[in-house]
């Protein structure tokens, strides 16, 4: 209560603030004077104010008074500004014609996006959404959960999974450089923030199956993100109870821009609202710069030789000290109640460089090369030894008895103790040559070679034992209570040669588009040497509303890295191969006009076969490998995600995402079980609304709901998965006010907003810690995540 009540008055407070607004309403034709559908209109000094004209091409949005410019742009039209002076409480018409776009400069990178937003099934997402959008930290990856066939069931981490697949089955690109996320982190909590800084974010692509040969290859999905070239002077700041960030970006001259981003997390305050009580020491602290040089001559075109520099270093140190945590379980008729005393610490340290170049050159007006190198030197340490006394206890829950809510019945008491000295140093480092070739007005030729250097050196030495008895057993006894204990080194290098050639050709009426193309991929540790052909047909009829239908067919392998080398008891075993997927595909994309506005409906069905796979449980955020191929799999599910302005002027979308994904193992004495990523419906939605009369004051809603996770006891192999896990449940909120600062010298906009994470307190599980009683039933007590928490931001532009 004290929590909404806060809230509450931090609203009031916000509206006090509230500046009167007027209405902009226009048309939008073409030089023909014909309605243009689908032109975004921005507010310049406010680029989070803003709308998109319907089919008729009309727009209307509210802006604060005051005079300012509105933005028009279209992917086929030259980009225009409009000066607007908005009176307070008055609508004003405004009639705009936009002319179409002159591409002969960029002509082989203009050609190449058309051909890319024609054919591709790329899950589009607005930059600005992904800032505004309220999560624990502020993490860009929470957006991609809203999206359908994507999972996740821990708002502290960055992982996610993909229509069935695991954590390391995602590509991450930033403007075509690869980046990873940390290797060594067990829970969620130590990760820190994904390497994308929402603030430097241009345009982000996502590719949930089907995509080109182009792009790469793993078993899942593929993010493509684009990151500023700024052609002004601009940038914010930005802190709150959870951390803060700063960015700065400006094109220098014609020759030079530069976008530099920093960021600092400290969720200390979110962690305290855990079951496990303690003291929380995390930080997380990372910088980046994103650097665009023209290297062309005097005299020739704009941007013929250009380079993008990517540079970044990510630090982390968190430390916790637990001290004691109570956890309720069981069911109403036996209800169940964990305590637990906790001596020791958990530590985890490591330090990431990154760096990649881009060079591109057109050697004529159509071809195109890019030149693509990059790398990564990580240093990460994973140190813990954390012993706990338990008590197992049955409650009383009779509201009339003496004894209600207290423990009558002991089951058992006993000792954790989980010890860990784990390093790793990484050096990875991949140099790509891409080229494009536009054959003809209808064809576009694209090929490239690629090279990946991987050089892993894993110390793992850790164990943990479970002793309901009160004494240790000898780890070598089959009978034991050690439930893990190993000690031993990886070192290991393995390379990677790829290549791949495709072909995009279009009818003349563009109604019509086929991609074609196949990947090649040798790892010279394994020995193999692999094909992957793939397959997209894009069909466009001319109906009144703008309908495409998509068929994508290919195979997606994916080579060992080095956590896959490791088993169950972290031994290592060198007869891993490749893994491999056949992705099947079928989806259309509709757009309609729903209450004036446009709408787009995408719906995708998949079936995904899987061979060679290697088995792996989930242990929290980290994935303990089999280490063999002994396991065949299949995924199955329907994708719907329907987007557009629920409420004028702001974007929101709903996304449906169902899915079976089961798996056979070799060793075990059952046919198909569920796989650990088998997550059967999954339901979210992003809403954006403001006050009618101000569209400076904001609220943001973001929704998840997710079945259970399968589970089963530990080291049991036959039981494995067994058992289907609590659903997830979170709704996040967000409250914004923007003021405009027209008469400070250095500041455009600030912003004040309130966040009211996990707002209806779900009681969300992340997994399952087994204990056995002295009766020998395995109990699996859930280990829960973060609850209630209001949060403050405050932010600057300029």
């Amino acid at each position: 209560m004290r929590h909404f009540l806060s809230s509450v008055l931090f609203l009031t407070a916000l509206i006090s603030f509230s500046q009167s607004a007027g209405i902009i309403r226009g048309l939008i034709t073409d030089e023909k004077g014909d309605p243009i559908q689908g032109v975004n209109v921005i507010l310049k000094s406010d680029n989070r104010i803003g709308t998109i004209s319907d089919i008729e091409g009309v727009f209307e949005v509210g802006l604060p008074v005051g005079p300012d410019i509105l933005t028009f742009s279209h992917i086929q039209y030259a980009t225009r500004e409009v000066e607007v002076n908005v009176q307070a409480g008055q609508t004003q018409n405004l009639s705009v014609r936009l002319n179409p776009k002159n591409t002969q400069l960029d002509e082989v990178e203009v050609i190449g996006q058309q051909e890319r937003d024609a054919i591709d099934p790329a899950a589009k997402i607005d930059a600005t959404s992904a800032r505004n959008l309220p999560s624990a930290g502020g993490d860009f990856s929470k957006v991609l959960v809203t999206l359908p066939g994507v999972a996740a069931n821990n708002e502290l981490s960055s992982a996610y999974n993909v229509r069935g697949g695991n954590f390391d089955e995602n590509l991450i690109y930033v403007n075509d450089i690869p980046v990873y996320r940390p290797f060594l982190s067990t829970p969620g909590r130590q990760e820190g923030l994904s390497f994308v800084n929402t603030d430097l974010v241009k345009d982000i692509s996502f590719y949930a199956g089907g995509w080109e040969s182009k792009y790469g290859d793993k078993l899942s999905s593929s993010l493509n993100i684009l990151y500023k070239e700024p052609e002004d002077y601009h940038g914010s700041i930005n802190f709150g109870l959870l951390g803060g960030s700063a960015y700065v970006g400006n094109q220098v001259s014609d020759r030079f821009k530069y976008l530099f981003g920093a960021r600092h997390s400290d969720t200390r305050y979110l962690l305290g609202t855990l079951e496990t009580e303690g003291q929380y020491l995390p930080s997380y602290t990372d910088a980046q710069a994103f650097l665009t040089f023209d290297l062309s001559r005097k005299g020739q075109q704009v941007n013929r030789t250009k380079l993008n520099w990517l540079l970044a270093y990510g630090r982390n140190r968190y430390l916790t000290l637990p001290e004691s945590q109570t956890t309720d379980f069981g069911s109403v008729s036996q209800a169940l109640r964990v305590q637990t005393a906790f001596e020791g610490r958990e530590l985890l340290n490591y330090d990431t460089y990154q760096t990649g170049l881009n060079l591109s050159h057109k050697w004529n007006n159509r071809f195109l090369s890019r030149l693509i190198a990059s790398g990564v030197r990580t240093t990460e340490k994973e140190f813990y030894n954390v012993e706990g006394a338990y008590r197992i206890c049955d409650v009383d829950n009779n509201p009339g008895s003496n004894s209600f809510n207290d423990c009558v019945v002991t089951r058992g008491i006993g000792t954790n103790f989980s010890y860990g000295r784990n390093t790793l140093n990484a050096t990875i480092l991949n140099l790509e040559l891409r080229n494009e070739l536009l054959a003809s007005d209808w064809v576009l030729l694209e090929g490239g070679v690629g090279f990946n250097q991987n050089q892993m050196e894993d110390e793992l030495n850790e164990y943990e034992y479970l002793d309901s008895a009160g004494f240790v057993i000898n780890p070598n006894d089959p009978n034991s209570n050690i439930l893990r204990s190993v000690f031993n080194e990886l070192d290991l290098t393995t390379r990677v040669y790829t290549g791949y050639l495709q072909s995009t050709i279009f009818s003349k009426d563009s109604a019509h588009a086929v991609n074609i193309g196949g990947r090649i991929n040798h790892m010279d540790f394994t020995g193999e040497t692999l094909f992957s052909p793939r397959f997209i047909y894009r069909h466009k009829p001319n109906w009144e509303r703008e309908t495409s239908f998509r068929v994508s067919i290919g195979q997606y392998v994916q080579t060992p890295f080095y956590r896959e080398f490791r088993d169950l008891d972290g031994n290592i075993r060198e007869n891993v191969k490749a893994q491999r997927s056949v992705h099947f595909i079928a989806g259309m994309e509709r757009t309609f006009i729903w209450w004036g506005r446009p709408f787009l409906l995408t719906t995708e069905g998949y079936y995904k076969r899987m061979s060679n796979i290697i088995p792996y449980d989930i242990d929290n955020v980290r994935l303990r490998y089999f280490a063999e191929n002994n396991a065949t799999a299949f995924a199955y599910g329907v994708d719907l995600r329907l987007n557009g302005e629920f409420i004028r002027g702001s974007q929101s979308w709903f996304s449906l995402g169902i899915l079976n994904t089961m798996e056979d193992l070799e060793e075990d004495d059952k046919d198909y079980i569920r796989r650990p990523s088998d997550q059967r419906i999954n339901l979210a939605f992003f809403f954006e609304d403001h006050m009618p009369n101000d569209p400076s004051l904001r609220v943001y809603v973001n929704s998840i709901f997710g079945s259970g996770y399968p589970l089963g006891p530990p080291n049991e192999i036959n039981a494995r998965n067994i058992f289907s896990g609590d659903e997830f449940f979170r709704v996040d909120i967000g409250f914004s006010k923007s003021l405009q600062l027209t008469k400070n010298k250095y500041l455009k906009v600030l912003w004040l907003r309130a966040e009211i994470l996990n707002a209806l307190g779900a009681d969300n599980t992340l997994s399952y810690s087994w204990i056995q009683d002295i009766s020998g039933s395995q109990l699996a007590i859930p280990n829960s995540l973060s609850a209630r928490f209001l949060n403050f931001r405050i932010a600057a532009d300029f």
